[in-house]
């Protein structure tokens, strides 16, 4: 623009002027006007930038006077000028400032801390919360369990690769909407995964609820067949510890009870076993028919596969232990699998009384002091054939039980004679029984420990084996069963 007015003022004058012209006293009025427009000209942008560095001085005092530093800081002093060869001193680190404390707010309790009690809930009694440990379920004879909070290195040369580990081929994602898929789970996020406000709300399978899920069966709160995903049986374990913390039971995971199972420092919920020459000894059925007449002519209800047996030994799903281990031999002596590290402390003291909640479908089991002690999801009975009401009694334990069908309880297929099943795992009542007083009605395993709580039974409760075993464990003739509408 100063270019632009310069040529534009240059335009204005017709002819040349001579030195004796210029001095003239006819000319030099002029020639004093010309100039003192041409310096206007020139110097306006000038101006103009003064003026506005002084309209922006003017506003940053006008702000400063309205917003002074806060909590008094005093104005930036000017840094000294440097002598000769002299280096500047090291500037000092900033420090944390407290927020502003407002004399009118009402005093604030101190922050409440909860101290991490690994792997155990809390029992109740007259002078407080105190800590329990749960019961810890022996392997299977001949197999090694895995160091808990441990994990080996990689499989030896010709054994496939380990979920989580360089090598494993990656999973496709999840299409959108639908969550994580347990394929993408990797190992070390499980064991690292910190609480996260909601968690439980997330969509599919999810880190923290694996790691949730094994903390709570450690702790004898059981989820069930641990699955990586979010559930009915989940939140009634939660509502188990909120009972036990004597917070509101309502089932959703907040810092609490995080802290209380171990939370963020709890040891690895997943670790490697590897099979051993017993696991594959075990004499495993070819198939399980659906006929109580075709199983009757078997000489066991066994596992079908080791993926089955793995399964039920760390209490997992299959989806879910075959997910974390893509491509893995079940059947190769020596290799190494990811599984669930759910054993703990055995329980210090006696269930002496159980109710069994209907409403709820869970089975909770008391010390003789009615602490809370132990707490399972359950199947009870189902519309065409309900279960008993009031208090019953145990009458009897029975480890690896024959099952003696009579169709005048209920009626199978096309079965209308009375049967004899032999044992097993896979047996209508799994691998243990508990006998009441009320006759044909007891508290036993299942065969598809997945489907707890979520289908009918014949009038009976169903645990899964594991928890009907850990039960069974602490429970002797004579102890009360309770059922509650």
């Amino acid at each position: 623009m100063v270019a632009g007015r310069l040529a534009a003022y240059k335009l204005g004058a017709s002819a040349p002027l001579g030195r004796c012209h210029r001095w003239c006293p006819e000319t030099l009025l002029p020639n004093l006007a010309r100039f003192a427009v041409f310096f206007a000209v020139l110097l306006s942008p000038l101006c103009g930038a003064l003026a506005q560095t002084q309209s922006f001085d003017a506003l940053i005092e006008d702000a400063l006077k309205r917003h002074p530093p806060a909590n008094g800081a005093p104005p930036a002093e000017e840094l000294p000028a440097l002598a000769p060869g002299e280096q500047a001193a090291p500037a000092t680190p900033l420090q944390p400032m407290a927020p502003p404390v407002d004399p009118m707010a009402p005093p604030q309790p101190p922050l409440e801390t909860v101290t991490p009690i690994p792997p155990a809930l809390l029992q109740q009694s007259e002078t407080g919360p105190k800590p329990y440990t749960p019961p810890k379920i022996a392997p299977a004879p001949g197999a090694t369990a895995p160091a808990p909070g441990t994990a080996t290195g990689a499989p030896a040369a010709g054994q496939p690769a380990i979920a989580g580990q360089p090598g494993t081929q990656q999973p496709a994602a999840a299409a959108p909407g639908e969550g994580r898929t347990r394929e993408s789970l990797r190992p070390e996020e499980v064991n690292s995964a910190l609480f996260v406000e909601n968690s439980l709300a997330v969509k599919g399978a999810d880190p923290l609820v694996l790691k949730l899920q094994v903390m709570l069966d450690r702790a004898g709160a059981s989820p069930g067949a641990i699955d990586a995903v979010s559930g009915g049986n989940l939140s009634k374990a939660i509502s188990a510890v909120e009972t036990v913390l004597r917070l509101p039971a309502d089932g959703i995971l907040d810092k609490a009870v995080w802290d209380a199972l171990g939370g963020d420092q709890a040891p690895a919920v997943l670790v490697q076993y590897t099979i051993t020459p017993d696991d594959m000894a075990y004499a495993f059925a070819a198939s399980i028919p659906a006929d109580y007449a075709e199983q009757a002519k078997l000489p066991n209800l066994n596992y079908t596969s080791p993926e089955e047996m793995f399964g039920e030994r760390f209490h997992m799903d299959v989806r879910l232990l075959t997910a974390l281990n893509p491509g893995a031999n079940f059947r190769q002596v020596g290799t190494a699998i990811w599984v669930t590290d759910v054993n703990g402390p055995p329980i210090a003291g006696k269930v002496a009384h159980i109710v069994a909640d209907k409403a709820l479908r869970q089975v909770r089991g008391y010390d003789s002091e009615n602490r809370l002690l132990v707490a399972y999801p359950a199947t009870i009975g189902s519309t065409d054939n309900p279960s008993p009401s009031g208090e019953h009694l145990v009458r009897a334990v029975a480890p690896n039980p024959v099952y003696y069908y009579d169709p005048k309880n209920f009626v199978q297929g096309d079965n209308t004679a009375k049967l004899q099943l032999p044992p097993g795992p896979n047996s209508p009542v799994g691998s243990v029984w508990i006998d009441l007083t009320e006759p044909s009605y007891g508290i036993h395993g299942t065969p598809e420990p997945t489907k707890i709580d979520k289908t009918g039974s014949h009038g009976c409760v169903r645990l899964t084996n594991w928890d009907a075993e850990e039960l069974s464990k602490l429970v002797e003739p004579g102890v009360p069963v309770t059922f509650i509408e």
